[in-house]
């Protein structure tokens, strides 16, 4: 059953050791000079306080190809899936050809042991290696990304670390159960695809967020978590502010909520949204907020600001969780890879025929 099966599969495996060869050649190529230009922007900006300005043209700089290789760890699993997971079975089925290695003396478990072993280790080393490479050369890139990119950004935590290697093994089995309920490879395709897109977009945004219990905290007014402080050039309209989502000293983190709360703690709607917070209590008639004024710049208004004591409120995962998270996500992707294990077994035991 071994020879059989690397005899099936070793076609693929060939094209997937040639893609993974070609991207560390890539990676080690390009990675320590990556490396060497964020250090050296790194203790350039340092000296005179521009990092921020450093962090934005490095990122852009490099965007593409960030991008672009955290989409391809990303479409990797569902590749597994629907190319490698539920064609498994349904080749076999739809040219009867499982009935002759049934008379052969092979059970049915030991050959569907066998396949999913063989091509599932195949997959989940594919998609490790592929994500720890791809977590090694983006490390600077991730130091630099805006807070959308940052390391515990839904997209870009999906991309890094060992849990490509939890969907892989995932999608892979999930395609395999499908292919042997539902018996035709394009049909079973198209449904890996769709219920593991599904999941794959449902796990960051309503369980991810609630692996360990979010920190809440309040801050002060500043450059870190202001996204702008808008003053009426014309004078008598309130200050309108807008707020970033983010955590003032705890870069990389992934915000779940950021709000604006007045003197008495209430929140201000608008803080966070497109239309801004209107600071109600702050005159652009006179003192700091005054557009004329010498001291009406946006750091004396936002001052003021702060004296009244206007405060962001966030609730967040920090990016210490980054780890803890990544093993704990792969295990929930282990259990449910061995859930459509068992029940692929059950399947083809009892309703195969």
């Amino acid at each position: 059953m071994i020879w059989l099966t690397w005899r099936q599969f070793r076609g693929s495996a060939a094209m997937m050791a040639a893609v993974l060869i070609v991207l560390a050649v890539a990676l080690a190529v390009t990675g320590p000079g990556l490396v060497s230009a964020y250090s050296a922007g790194i203790a350039d900006c340092t000296k005179d306080n521009t990092c921020d300005h450093f962090y934005n043209v490095f990122f852009s700089e490099y965007n593409l190809p960030f991008m672009a290789l955290t989409l391809a760890v990303l479409i990797l699993p569902a590749l597994v899936g629907i190319f490698w997971g539920a064609p498994l079975i349904t080749r076999e089925l739809e040219a009867s050809t499982h009935l002759l290695v049934w008379n052969q003396s092979i059970t049915r478990g030991r050959w569907l042991a066998v396949k999913l072993g063989f091509t599932g280790l195949v997959a989940v080393a594919a998609a490790g290696l592929s994500g720890l490479m791809v977590t090694w050369w983006s490390d600077p890139l991730d130091e630099s990304a805006t807070e959308g990119m940052a390391l515990m950004a839904p997209l870009v935590f999906s991309a890094r670390g060992i849990a490509p290697m939890g969907y892989a093994a995932f999608a892979f089995v999930l395609g395999v159960t499908v292919g042997t309920v539902v018996r035709r490879t394009l049909p079973a395709m198209a449904l890996t695809l769709a219920v593991f897109a599904a999941i794959q977009l449902a796990l960051p945004a309503m369980v991810r967020p609630h692996l360990m219990a979010p920190v809440t905290a309040t801050f002060q007014l500043g450059r870190a978590n202001i996204d702008s402080l808008n003053i009426d050039r014309e004078g008598g309209g309130a200050p309108r502010l807008f707020l970033r989502e983010a955590v003032p000293g705890h870069p990389g983190s992934r915000v779940l909520t950021s709000e604006l709360l007045d003197p008495s703690g209430r929140v201000i709607s608008g803080g966070s949204s497109g239309t801004g917070a209107l600071i109600n209590n702050v005159s652009s008639t006179s003192g700091p907020c005054k557009p004329s004024s010498a001291a009406g710049g946006e750091d004396g208004c936002l001052g003021q600001v702060n004296r009244l004591g206007y405060r962001q409120q966030v609730t967040y995962q920090p990016l210490e969780r980054f780890w803890l998270f990544q093993w704990i996500e792969t295990g929930i992707y282990a259990l449910l890879t061995v859930g459509m294990t068992w029940l692929s077994f059950w399947w083809i035991r009892r309703r195969l025929s």
